[in-house]
């Protein structure tokens, strides 16, 4: 991993469209709206508290969740900067029902941009680090001029030209990937820009970190405790017991496994049989960035990235993170794990 600190993300961006013939300038456009909208969000979720914006809105969304007052303001906040360029064709968000169509007078571009707006938002009011996640397609058609459909956003993963994440934290940061590694730009306040920080990042292919909420373990199925009282048996080698961390906003949680390495687990279980996470704006955008950096990400049984997605709004169980621990856990799942602990 190196990093160098005075080159600006829109420096990167472009220097990666120069190398990179299946990039063009609508995709810099993209990344230059998600640049704006990431700095307006950092800036909402810094005042929330003096602004009255933190807390419920009052409604539910499409899953009939309790929505926060800033997941309404982030999403808006999203769809009102991408809206304003010509590069897409549809958006899909986690927080609307139904595909997002661009403004009439547009042009309508290649892309299809999915994203879910404020991730972690049950951890708003405790001031824990939350995040947008977003992926980016290239419609089915690539020749048209009209709105885009939903199949142009029911794609399989593997077929994001580009994904990423926003952190907004103690730091603000900026995480991405076009398909040429996975980087990391911190926001710099007295500049008002993102500044690489980590470029070209490699997750460990193994570690000691587990991160699951086991106050749900009643629920999980028999392989997977097999598999969490495994991990917590102490070795002779010391390879175990891991290390337990768990968050509770998900792509904080990724971002730790990414940097530290280790197994970040949102498993089916009796009261969520089709997993909770979403396929579309979660799981396949967070498995095209750990795949970028040596990870696997799977659902237990297959990898995320091969997976299409049947609905909008469809759910996934995801086990993810270095390659090694992905496959241990797998072992388990499939009931094959046969390895004695020292």
């Amino acid at each position: 991993m190196s990093n160098s600190n005075n080159k600006t993300l829109e420096q990167f961006v472009l220097e990666e469209v120069e190398s990179n013939p299946l990039l063009d300038n609508d995709f810099i456009s993209i990344i230059n709206h998600l640049i704006v909208s990431s700095k307006i969000i950092s800036s909402e979720v810094r005042r929330a508290g003096l602004n009255d914006i933190l807390g419920l809105a009052e409604q539910t969304n499409v899953h009939g969740e309790d929505v926060k007052k800033l997941d309404l303001i982030a999403n808006d906040i999203i769809i009102e900067s991408v809206s304003r360029g010509d590069e897409l064709c549809l958006m899909g968000s986690e927080e609307n029902e139904e595909a997002i169509l661009l403004p009439s007078q547009n042009k309508k571009g290649k892309y299809v941009l999915v994203f879910d707006p404020l991730d972690g938002s049950s951890n708003i009011d405790v001031n824990v680090t939350i995040g947008t996640i977003w992926g980016l397609y290239k419609r089915l058609d690539t020749a048209s001029e009209g709105d885009g459909n939903i199949h142009d956003l029911l794609q399989s993963g593997d077929k994001q030209v580009a994904a990423g994440y926003v952190l907004f934290g103690p730091q603000t940061i900026f995480v991405f990937s076009s398909g040429q590694g996975v980087n990391i730009f911190t926001y710099d306040t007295r500049f008002g820009e993102f500044l690489l920080s980590a470029e070209d990042v490699q997750i460990p292919k193994k570690s000691s970190f587990y991160s699951v909420n086991e106050g749900n373990a009643m629920r999980f199925s028999k392989y997977l405790n097999e598999y969490l009282d495994f991990v917590k048996r102490e070795s002779s080698g010391g390879d175990y017991p891991y290390k337990l961390r768990y968050i509770g906003s998900a792509v904080a949680d990724f971002h730790r496994t990414l940097l530290y390495g280790g197994l970040f687990m949102y498993p089916m279980d009796k009261k969520n049989p089709n997993g909770k996470l979403r396929l579309l704006y979660e799981a396949s955008p967070l498995a095209f960035l750990v795949e970028q950096a040596g990870g696997r990400a799977t659902d237990g049984f297959q990898d995320i990235l091969s997976i299409r997605p049947d609905t909008l709004h469809g759910r996934t169980p995801l086990f993810i993170g270095s390659s090694e621990n992905v496959t241990e856990v797998e072992q388990f799942l499939l009931g094959k794990h046969t390895r004695q602990q020292e």
